[in-house]
């Protein structure tokens, strides 16, 4: 069923699969995601008004399961989502999300959306946007390890948004790779298969590591990475799952998201709890340096926050309330007389 948007009604505006499916083809992957980094950046701005808190989470030896909540004074926001590297040998999904907005003046819910596809689309965003910041000028080549679920939405990012030209893919998954360059294949992209890790570095601008073990890897030491290059670290997401050499990561200036979710989740859990970092809403205000020289190697260890979830349901409902129409879930009750709920089962 669909209906104009009143968020006064009893009814939720409801995103499904299908619906954020026709919404990216109609908007265009570049042009959603370039969107979403504006909200994004809207909304570091205005860090302080936010309720944070690490997310909580639920372990398991198969995986993890994830609430992650945040809001101001005039929207609430939370995601459902899982970890669980191992599905993908039963043809399920690593990651799968929902999530909900609500207005605070009344608790009512207004939007509630799939986050699997969306939460692909806001972390390319949020790498983007952070490279913006941390990357070399003028970066045309940028290398791909991993190439799951989320590479193709990371290249596209970098190359819509920072002008990357070619992309260096590798995988320990062959099949994966060839996944990838074939989605990739009409992007005007120079696209190059690699054999290793320490081949995919070489020549690379910028570096995204995006793997899905649950474990402590090291996929980057520091005599791979040079001087000058910028690291987008971005699969270490969770206690005990890391990527980078605890060397490297102290060789470099390191950005991250939220300090008291970082430390537990991301790839700093190596390092001592007093270990130099920067928060990126300092630098996405002016009020700390990014990147401040050629030479300089720069590390993003992203580990997704809760802010940035609420920035891409925040965009998603602004966009089906401008196209005026939406499918909606009665999700909840409406009696005539507030007071008399039990009136409604009788």
């Amino acid at each position: 069923m669909k209906n104009s948007i009143n968020e006064k009604s009893a009814n939720v505006a409801f995103i499904s699969v299908t619906e954020m499916i026709a919404l990216l083809k109609r908007i265009g992957t570049e042009q959603f995601i370039a969107g979403l980094v504006e909200y994004l950046e809207q909304d570091y701005r205005q860090w302080e008004a936010f309720d944070k808190s690490p997310r909580f989470a639920a372990h398991s030896p198969e995986g993890v399961i994830e609430l992650m909540p945040t809001g101001n004074d005039t929207l609430f926001g939370f995601k459902y989502v899982n970890g669980h590297p191992k599905n993908t040998l039963s043809g399920l999904q690593t990651v799968t999300a929902f999530g909900v907005l609500s207005d605070v003046a009344t608790g009512y819910p207004l939007l509630l959306s799939e986050m699997t596809i969306l939460t692909a689309l806001r972390t390319a965003a949020t790498s983007a946007m952070m490279a913006k910041y941390l990357a070399p000028k003028n970066a045309s080549t940028l290398a791909m390890i991993g190439c799951g679920a989320q590479s193709e939405f990371q290249v596209i990012a970098f190359s819509s948004l920072l002008g990357i030209k070619t992309v260096r893919l590798y995988d320990i998954n062959a099949q994966a790779i060839e996944k990838c360059r074939n989605n990739l294949a009409d992007k005007g992209l120079n696209i190059i298969v690699c054999a290793s890790a320490n081949e995919v570095v070489q020549g690379a601008d910028i570096i995204t590591t995006c793997t899905a073990d649950k474990k402590n890897a090291t996929i980057l030491t520091s005599d791979m990475v040079s001087d000058g290059v910028h690291v987008n670290a971005i699969g270490g997401d969770c206690p005990g799952k890391t990527e980078l050499a605890a060397d490297l990561l102290n060789r470099a200036d390191v950005f991250i998201e939220y300090e008291p979710q970082t430390r537990i989740e991301g790839d700093i859990q190596q390092l001592p709890a007093n270990s130099p970092i920067t928060e990126m809403y300092h630098v996405i205000r002016g009020e700390k340096p990014g990147r401040t020289s050629d030479q300089q190697l720069t590390i993003f260890d992203g580990v997704g926050f809760a802010v940035e979830d609420y920035s891409a349901l925040r965009f998603v409902y602004d966009l089906v309330k401008k196209q005026g129409n939406c499918a909606q879930l009665e999700l909840l009750a409406n009696p005539e007389n507030p007071r008399n709920l039990f009136g409604l089962t009788v």
